[in-house]
């Protein structure tokens, strides 16, 4: 292992990879020597991130909440790594802030999807090729939310908890096979996730500029994919000092 490119010859998913903390992932991991699996929906927006990152990059769009769509783009990355992915970093996100008894039923379906039906979908799809290999590495990026509740967060905190609760089953079943998962559960995180909310105009909301940087959590997920295989991070959980 390369002390400059640690993931050299590896493969990487990276899913909500056009922007926020899947970007800021896609390059951390691309400067590692990773070639990185791009996801997203916005197809010409992805493209043009990928484009940026470089050759160690490959955009394809997918929807995570559609499972053909998830088929399809597992079946894209194995073409493109030749090969089953090492490692696969569940990121992609909704947010939606209501009263539960005022929040749109489509609203929390839509957290729900893409939050813990997308994850499930893909670690369905490419756990099997990991645990043929004897070798892979799942992070699951989690929140504060994934273990406290605050107001009008019934959706994301429900996702969130469940995310962690497919964590753990997860951590318990692969306990001793060579895949390793790990839930890396920040504080809140300066991405486009709040742009639609003003949170500069909530006083409840933490300010963007006190919030944590993609880059940072980007880092964390480095930390843990570059451990040796013999040690698992089962959770990390990143604040703002």
């Amino acid at each position: 292992m390369s002390a400059t490119r640690p993931l050299a010859g590896r493969g990487a998913v990276v899913t909500g990879a056009s922007r926020g903390i899947g970007l800021a992932a896609a390059k951390a991991l691309a400067s590692a020597g990773a070639r990185v699996v791009m996801l997203a929906r916005g197809r010409e927006e992805l493209e043009m991130r990928a484009e940026d990152i470089g050759a160690q990059a490959i955009a394809v769009s997918c929807d995570v909440t559609d499972h053909d769509a998830v088929d399809a783009a597992a079946a894209a990355a194995r073409d493109e790594l030749g090969r089953p992915p090492d490692i696969l970093i569940n990121n992609a996100g909704a947010f939606a802030l209501a009263h539960i008894d005022r929040m749109e039923t489509t609203d929390f379906e839509r957290v729900i999807a893409v939050n813990l039906v997308g994850p499930f979908h893909l670690v369905r799809t490419l756990l099997p090729g990991m645990r043929e290999r004897g070798a892979g590495h799942i992070v699951t990026i989690g929140s504060i939310a994934d273990r406290m509740i605050f107001p009008e967060n019934a959706a994301y905190a429900a996702s969130k908890f469940g995310v962690r609760a497919m964590h753990e089953v997860m951590r318990a079943e692969l306990r001793g096979t060579g895949v390793r998962t790990t839930l890396v559960s920040p504080g809140p995180v300066d991405t486009p996730l709040w742009d639609p909310l003003a949170s500069g105009q909530r006083t409840d909301l933490t300010p963007r500029s006190a919030m944590l940087a993609a880059e940072a959590v980007a880092d964390a997920i480095l930390y843990v994919v570059t451990r040796p295989a013999s040690v698992n991070i089962d959770e990390l959980r990143l604040s703002r000092a």
